[in-house]
This record gives C-alpha cells, sequence and structure tokens, in this order.
C-alpha cells in the first residue's frame, strides 16, 4: 500500500489524528484515519505473587478501571521507553525499582493508531511518595495476588486489553526463564 497523501485533521498535547490518502496493490484508492500517539511504557510491578495495579477514570469509557501503570511522555516527547517505565512506575505508584526487565512490545489498536509499547517487569520494589499529574489526582493503587488479578479478568473488573497482553508476556518471560 502506498500513502499519497496526508493531512493533519486535529491536535492536542497527547495526541494528533490524520487523514491519509493511500494506492492499495490493485491500483484503488482509498483513505486512512490515523490516530498518532507518542510510544508508551506499561509497568508489571510484583514483588513475590502479588502485583500492583492502578485504578483511575477512563474519560472515553465513562468507567473506572483496574490496569497496569503505563502512559507516555508529556506533550508527545519521544523519551527512551526504560526511562519512561521507571518515571511511570514512580509518577503512579511512589514504588521504584531494582530491577526492570524488558518483556516485549504491545501495539494499542493497529488498525487504528501508531501507537506501540513496551512491556517492563519491575522487582526489587521500594515504596516512597507518587508523583501523579494533574489529570491522575483520583488514582487509587492496590496489590491483587495472582489469583485475584486473573478472577478480576474473568469478571469483566480487568479488561485494559495492554494489561492483560502485558500479563500474557509476563507468563510467557516467566516460562523461558522459570526460577
Amino acid at each position: 500500500m502506498e500513502q499519497t497523501s496526508s493531512r493533519e485533521v486535529y491536535a492536542n498535547p497527547w495526541m494528533s489524528v490524520r487523514e491519509d490518502g493511500v494506492r492499495r496493490d490493485d491500483g484503488s484508492e482509498g483513505i486512512y484515519g490515523v490516530v498518532d500517539k507518542p510510544h508508551y511504557a506499561l509497568v508489571i510491578p510484583l514483588d513475590g505473587d502479588r502485583l500492583h495495579l492502578v485504578e483511575q477514570y477512563r474519560y472515553p469509557l465513562g468507567l473506572r478501571r483496574w490496569e497496569f501503570p503505563q502512559g507516555t511522555a508529556p506533550d508527545r516527547l519521544d523519551i527512551d521507553t526504560a526511562e519512561l517505565a521507571a518515571r511511570e512506575l514512580r509518577e503512579e505508584t511512589g514504588l521504584r525499582a531494582a530491577n526492570m526487565v524488558d518483556l516485549g512490545t504491545l501495539d494499542v489498536a493497529p488498525g487504528m493508531s501508531s501507537q506501540r509499547g513496551r512491556v517492563y517487569l519491575a522487582t526489587g520494589l521500594t515504596t516512597g511518595a507518587h508523583e501523579r499529574e494533574h489529570e491522575e489526582q483520583d488514582m487509587r493503587t492496590a496489590w491483587f495476588n495472582r489469583t485475584e488479578f486473573e478472577k478480576m479478568i474473568a469478571a469483566e473488573e480487568i479488561t485494559d486489553a495492554q494489561s492483560i497482553a502485558a500479563y500474557t508476556l509476563l507468563l510467557l518471560h516467566e516460562r523461558r526463564n522459570p526460577a
């Protein structure tokens, strides 16, 4: 597929939306609407059998949701994902990690968005004060054991696709690297 044109139709400090003209392999023409967001980092804070989650109001859904700490840099800055992961962990939970292991890449919604993320496993955790952004002022945090976490997924209390996919990356990592 060949891009024949592109125009930005909307932008704010967190994202932009563009409309691209395309030519398909058979010569027919069409358009794609693309949401461009910077890469993000997602962190799985793990202490023994316990996972640390954050809960916040997700405006587009109109619901509060439990998920792993995750986010992007402000003003669409492009920073190293390992640095971003440590920042998100500290910012949202107050936790600091002695060890961060890169578990892999996730694409958010490749049919409509260019955003990709890196998943990190955080261990050797110590507590400190959180450093939340203004939009995160209603955020709550809690520890859950793996059984509770999996029950929350089954009960649709955790529906964040990135968190569920990240947990799968953790399970695969553990299968390849038994303790």
